[in-house]
């Protein structure tokens, strides 16, 4: 039986499932409720507390979260890196921004202490942390470390 992962819609929240191999191969899904794109390949802006765990828990594939406030210099800097990395990783993992000032809570659950700081976050559990400014090489480099096994490997 193929592997499937699981995808928390950004637009409406439903849980949808995709093969993991045509996410693999770049496949862009669709939501099965609201028919919007699952991924189109920049980050989704998260609105509030209880989206992000909504997010974190419906989807199986490595999360990528960017903790940031409009005020940090090295985040604007980082904000194209970042965005250029989406195109790039989409789909096989979500990037996700989370603005600090306005998520205060989440930033407090995830112990942000500097700025900018990304966690990537798989099945639950926090895979891995870096503070400070990457270029998109980077990211997706360190994204591609810090994930589990390859999706057909598991």
């Amino acid at each position: 039986m193929p592997m499937t992962e699981t995808i928390a819609c950004p637009a409406c929240g439903a849980i949808n499932r995709a093969p993991a191999a045509k996410l693999a191969a770049g496949a862009r899904p669709k939501c099965g409720s609201c028919h919007a794109p699952l991924f189109d390949g920049h980050p989704h802006e998260v609105r509030d507390d209880a989206e992000l765990e909504r997010l974190l828990s419906g989807t199986s594939i490595p999360v990528v979260i960017d903790f940031w406030a409009s005020w940090c210099g090295p985040c604007r800097m980082m904000a194209p890196q970042f965005e250029a990395a989406a195109g790039a990783i989409e789909p096989q993992a979500r990037l996700l921004k989370v603005d600090t000032e306005r998520l205060a809570r989440s930033a407090a659950r995830f112990q942000i202490r500097s700025i900018p700081t990304v966690v990537v976050v798989q099945r639950g559990a926090e895979r891995a942390r870096q503070s400070g400014v990457m270029d998109a090489a980077s990211i997706r480099r360190w994204v591609a470390s810090a994930a589990d096994t390859p999706r057909d490997a598991t």
